[in-house]
């Protein structure tokens, strides 16, 4: 018999193999980019994480660091990861923790961080000294998975399992982006608002085949954590399309008076990813090479309180508008993103659109319920045998106490049990284990119980098993319900791009032009819908030439106009009696030949209101001799004295009472009418010249005598010219019905129509109720044409004008939101 040859036996010139070296270095450097992509850079399109923070994330709920436990030291969650899970250096393990944990690098933070974990200009503090636990939105990504809702693959060592993919309750991808350089491609996607993405799934789950324009309604651009403005939106529809596109991004900027004869910038918002060091070393380099001028100094006034704040000092005589756009040109205040989404799909990299990634997540979720509820429905199953099995056995527990003592081991007592009492082997032992603190009448009582909720619940799991729909719907709601714990307002302002310089020539030409700008009269209009933008008068003309589209778009019609200059100061007048101050300058520059107002901004998002609630219902000129006239929805009617308004960012022009706020505003003389309409069908007007000027302290006076339960909810200040051509829009609706279920009945009637009474009277009927119709849900008084929009800013037809005043409207196809004028 012989020995089997040892290979260490042969010699080595035996075991020496000639292979071809390019064939070897194609194999092995195709393994190794292989390893990179899949295991290493690129994040996976269903969870939007790659290895190393699911890894992370999974080991910290494996070890029970929930937010309701203390932090842990993010050594020792370094240490199990990699020890357990990651075959990759402590550095890199560390440095994906910390970017979980950052709230200006994640749109929603996955990780709690305790300690330093860094700023945009700083690293963080050692895994030693830092502490680290799960947030709550890393809950939402983890659950369920002891449901076995995914795949367990083997770790490196294969001595442990670990998530194929986490459930991830909300698209971590779109929400938190990603970025990652593999081999031969690369992968930089945006972070964008969680409400927003989640109304877009919610939507394309409800209608499978909503296209792009459908989505982009919900998801219109990037949210970045840092918040700042885009400006140009063509490069995200074409990220949104085929996965990659570029923008510009600009700090959120504002001038404020520094000292009383000293202007500055104040940067409240960078570009993501900039951090206030990197401005203000590209501004003192610029100033030294002389390539910026008109900058004294930059202080960063940065602190936990106030949160970003660096103040660029500009020097006496500079325009500061200017000084800002010199800025933008030269410094990080303005920077560019390029989106380009790639990511695994069934472990292959792919560029997505904004409806690829949508379908893939929603498919992962889908998936996720369906394996989650056959899961419950088999451990309800389970559960059911043995609650079933107990039930017989309490039934006629004599005998069955009986057959066990009569039994020489457990082995022949489960035989005899399965036997006697018709039991399955698992029924029969459970009840062998059965304790006699559990054989009482009420125990019987709690099992007949929960049978019952058993075959209730199971059959429910397999009622939605057996239908899709109820799945997609179930999967909607989960997201619905994520979105409101998690969600947050938009920080990122979207606006439309500036012309670009595109010659060389060009770009020359603008930095070395002066930086005293002239002061351009423009017309700023402000959308029914809310929305703000600007037409600028051109040059050497007396008058503005405003052409008006020949086929309406959205958001067209306008409840403010105002004459002005970019570089003035104006006021906006908010449903809290409040005038913010602010200049035109930056809002969104129209063509003159063809105004869209869809092409503006949101006014709210411009003045960055915080409270969604507070509206801008007109726009004033602080500089008018005319007094600012305004109405409340308690019947209360104001004119405020011209001049005099207190020198602040902001101020009140009237004293409202509790519950009490104004429903409309507008700026003129003596000879104005003032109209006020109730939800009541109540009309009043009367001069303005009856109503006495105030201070800004003042509370009004008595406008209309309401009923009780009414409420004031339309107010116009006619100018002698529109008083002829004016018209009564309203719309009556039913209060009691869904909103948007019954649009209501409208009718427009010219304003002559309605006879004046005095100040503090009931004034006239407006507008007969049919049956079912209770009060106004809109009311309009205003030069014809009236335009009337829908809630998302569409058109809707209204009926022909002339109807009579007291007459009852025509029924109409949609509901009506808004009514404005027309571009003029």
């Amino acid at each position: 018999m012989t020995r089997a040859q040892d290979p260490a036996d042969t010699p080595i010139a035996d075991r020496i193999e000639d292979v071809d070296v390019a064939t070897e270095m194609q194999g092995s450097f195709l393994e190794y980019a292989y390893s990179v992509i899949y295991s290493r850079a690129l994040p996976d399109a269903r969870d939007g994480l790659k290895p190393v923070q699911r890894r992370i994330l999974y080991m910290m709920s494996d070890m029970g660091l929930r937010p309701d436990r203390g932090h842990v030291k993010s050594a020792r969650v370094v240490g199990e990861v990699m020890g357990k899970l990651h075959p990759h250096g402590d550095s890199a393990i560390y440095d994906a923790l910390v970017r979980l944990a950052q709230p200006f690098t994640l749109r929603v933070p996955l990780v709690d961080g305790h300690g330093n974990f860094g700023s945009l200009d700083d690293g963080p503090a050692a895994a030693r000294y830092t502490e680290a636990r799960l947030a709550s939105s890393a809950m939402s990504m983890t659950e369920h998975l002891d449901e076995e809702v995914v795949d367990f693959v083997p770790n490196y060592d294969n001595q442990l399992t670990q998530p194929e993919v986490l459930p991830a309750a909300f698209p971590n991808l779109l929400v938190n982006g990603a970025s990652g350089i593999a081999v031969g491609m690369a992968t930089n996607m945006a972070p964008h608002n969680l409400i927003e993405v989640v109304h877009a799934a919610r939507h394309l789950i409800q209608h499978p085949d909503a296209g792009l324009d459908e989505l982009m309604e919900f998801v219109p651009g990037p949210d970045f954590p840092s918040g700042g403005t885009i400006v140009g939106l063509a490069g995200i529809r074409d990220a949104y399309a085929t996965g990659r596109g570029s923008f510009k991004t600009r700090a959120k900027v504002a001038v404020e008076q520094l000292t009383a004869r000293k202007a500055g910038l104040v940067v409240t918002e960078l570009p993501y990813l900039v951090g206030p060091e990197k401005v203000i070393e590209k501004i003192k380099d610029g100033v030294n090479a002389k390539k910026i001028t008109g900058v004294s100094d930059v202080t960063d006034l940065t602190d936990r309180k106030r949160g970003l704040r660096l103040v660029i000092g500009i020097k006496t005589g500079f325009n500061p508008q200017a000084v800002l756009e010199q800025l933008y040109r030269l410094t990080p205040l303005e920077d560019g993103f390029a989106i380009n989404n790639v990511a695994l799909v069934d472990g292959q990299p792919q560029t997505l659109g904004l409806r690829e990634l949508l379908l893939v997540y929603i498919g992962h979720r889908v998936r996720v319920v369906t394996r989650r509820s056959e899961y419950r429905l088999r451990r309800r199953r389970e559960r059911l045998h043995l609650v079933e099995g107990l039930l017989i056995a309490i039934l006629d527990i004599d005998e069955v106490i009986q057959v066990i003592r009569s039994s020489d081991d457990v082995e022949q007592a489960r035989t005899r049990l399965s036997t006697v009492f018709d039991l399955s082997e698992i029924q029969a032992d459970y009840i062998l284990e059965l304790r006699l603190r559990r054989l009482t009448r009420f125990s019987r009582i709690e099992l007949e119980t929960e049978r019952d909720a058993l075959l209730a619940e199971i059959a429910d799991l397999e009622g939605l098993l057996a239908s899709d729909q109820r799945i997609r719907a179930l999967v909607s709601d989960e997201l619905g319900q994520v979105a409101e714990q998690f969600g947050t307002p938009r920080r990122t302002l979207l606006t439309e791009a500036r012309a670009q310089l595109t010659t060389a020539a060009a770009r020359k030409a603008a930095a070395s032009a002066s930086l005293e700008h002239a002061d351009v009269a423009c017309r700023v209009y402000l959308g029914a819908t809310g929305r703000i933008a600007r037409v600028d008068r051109a040059e050497g003309a007396d008058a503005f030439a405003v052409t008006v589209p020949t086929r309406r778009s959205k958001h067209d019609a306008v409840r403010s106009r105002i004459d002005t200059t970019s570089r003035s100061e104006i006021g906006a007048l908010t449903n809290r009696g409040r005038v913010i101050r602010f200049t035109p300058l930056d809002v969104p520059v129209l063509p003159a030949n063809g105004v869209q107002l869809a092409a503006g901004v949101r006014i709210a998002d411009y003045l960055g209101l915080a409270d969604r609630s507070e509206r801008v219902l007109a726009l004033v000129d602080l500089t008018s001799d005319r007094p600012i006239s305004l109405a409340t929805a308690q019947g209360v009617v104001k004119r405020v004295s011209p001049g005099g308004y207190p020198n602040r960012p902001d101020f009140e022009v009237i004293a409202l009472k509790a519950g009490d706020e104004v429903v409309g505003a507008g700026q003129g003389g003596d000879d104005d009418e003032l109209v006020l309409v109730a939800d009541d069908a109540q009309l009043l007007h009367f001069p303005a010249s009856t109503v006495r000027p105030q201070g800004c302290a003042a509370g009004g006076m008595a406008g209309i005598k309401l009923a009780d339960g009414a409420r004031v909810i339309a107010f116009a200040a006619l100018a002698p010219a529109e008083v002829e051509s004016a018209v009564v829009v309203t719309v009556a609706a039913t209060t009691d019905t869904l909103l948007g279920a019954d649009p209501g009945a409208a009718k427009v009637s010219e304003f002559a129509e309605f006879p004046g009474k005095g100040r503090a009277t009931g004034g006239v009927r407006a507008q007969r109720f049919l049956k079912g119709q209770d009060a106004l849900s809109v009311a309009w008084v205003g030069p014809a044409p009236a335009l009337a929009l829908a809630a998302d800013g569409s058109a809707r037809q209204l009926p022909e004008s002339g109807a009579k005043r007291d007459a009852s409207g025509q029924p109409i196809d949609a509901p009506i939101a808004s009514v404005g004028r027309r571009v003029d």
